[in-house]
């Protein structure tokens, strides 16, 4: 039943190209990055909850797809704006930045809350196998066939593009839970399959903060009239939930350590290893690292126990052959891993005593880097951010400030 749920979910994808819209280079990041800037100000702020349709979102950055393999970095967005804009004008376009560091730093410290959204996978997904009804609406939803006008436009923009506006996905997962009464992991993980941008922290955490579990007993209802108005009329779906009463779950555990970074030792024959969660290795070098040699090491498969949309692991596999080209004379000889567990071999054939690697977040990639030895550093902007993630968001917002403060401006990522 597990081989049919997966040609299900690969009978869902489109041949369409998202590549041809987010090219997994750095110079296509810089260049959206120079584009929207002059709008990051008092123009994003009045369009940002604007969806006009999926060729029209340049009321939003749309640099999502660089930002999460770190083609180009959070500081370096932030200071290209706040090159143009002063903090205070440019403070949603800033919010909006730093929420990405403030879900990592959550669930840096809460990885078990990870773990419980791997298992509600495993749970809802062995329910689709046994639950005709459930199967049934499940497929409906992630080939955009609900019905709901909206919904399904969403649903196919996602699979065919690999992207979604921020505002578009809020009232997908609303739909999804509250209307559609799906359970939060599955429309999760369809999220994960399929976005460039898909991110473990900042997308659990988003579905469980609408379904009520984040911020517990706060949901967040799709309503019809909100629809219309940010969709320029487009759209204004009959038949949604008139109210969203938070799901039940667990109290949220206890705030774990802070990550720091394991000790180095700077005269050891090191190798470099670089994945999907960071591909700007600036901060390394700079920490005294001098590799003889990299490998590279993907783990998107490992995002779903469901086929994960060939456009995710193209763009990761291009983004990685990016960074090879860009820093090839600071790389060493370069090799491609296929698995974790090949790091070991690797090291051995380069006379290797030391890998390091920037810092995988909670997800895949550091699930298939525990116990492998690999020594791990943590990015000072994120050593500076994460610490302060214990609480809510607003909480959080109060040391922004302070992380403003410390921008070097832009970098070689």
């Amino acid at each position: 039943m597990r081989k049919r749920l997966r040609a299900l979910a690969r009978a869902a994808m489109q041949t369409r190209d998202p590549l041809d819209r987010f090219p997994p280079a750095r110079a296509a990041g810089l260049d959206r990055l120079r584009r929207f800037v002059p709008q990051a100000g008092a123009d994003y702020a009045r369009r940002r909850n604007h969806d006009l349709g999926r060729d029209a979102h340049e009321g939003v950055s749309q640099l999502s797809p660089w930002i999460r393999r770190r083609l180009i970095t959070e500081e370096e967005v932030l200071a290209a704006v706040l090159g143009r804009h002063s903090a205070r004008a440019a403070e949603k376009f800033v919010q909006e930045v730093v929420w990405r560091s403030y879900w990592k730093g959550w669930l840096e410290m809460r990885p078990s809350v990870w773990t419980a959204y791997r298992a509600g996978v495993l749970r809802a997904l062995d329910r689709v196998a046994t639950e005709g009804g459930l199967r049934r609406d499940w497929g409906a939803a992630c080939r955009g066939e609900t019905g709901l006008d909206a919904f399904d436009a969403w649903a196919r923009e996602l699979v065919e593009t690999g992207y979604l506006h921020n505002h578009a996905r809020m009232w997908v997962a609303s739909i999804w839970v509250f209307t559609l009464r799906l359970p939060w992991e599955l429309g999760a993980d369809f999220f994960l399959r399929h976005l460039l941008d898909g991110d473990p922290a900042s997308n659990t955490l988003s579905w469980r903060w609408v379904a009520g579990l984040q911020t517990q007993g706060k949901t967040y209802l799709a309503r019809a009239s909100n629809i219309e108005r940010y969709t320029g009329g487009r759209f204004r779906p009959e038949g949604l939930a008139p109210s969203a009463p938070p799901l039940e779950g667990p109290p949220h555990p206890p705030v774990g350590p802070v990550p720091c970074s394991d000790g180095i030792d700077p005269a050891a024959p090191t190798g470099l290893l670089l994945t999907e969660e960071d591909l700007a290795p600036g901060f390394v070098f700079e920490a005294g690292v001098r590799p003889r040699a990299t490998a590279f090491l993907s783990r998107t498969a490992g995002l779903s126990p469901l086929a994960v949309a060939p456009h995710v692991g193209a763009h990761v596999r291009g983004a990685m052959e990016d960074t090879a080209a860009r820093w090839a004379e600071r790389l060493g000889p370069v090799t491609w891993l296929g698995a974790a567990d090949e790091i070991a071999s690797w090291a051995a054939r380069e006379g290797l005593t030391q890998i390091v690697t920037p810092w995988p977040c909670t997800g895949p990639v550091a699930e298939a880097l525990d116990g492998t030895g690999v020594r791990r550093i943590v990015r000072p902007w994120d050593a500076a951010a994460w610490p302060h993630a214990t609480h809510g968001f607003f909480r959080f917002k109060n040391h922004i400030p302070a992380l403003l403060g410390q921008i070097r401006g832009p970098s070689a990522a």
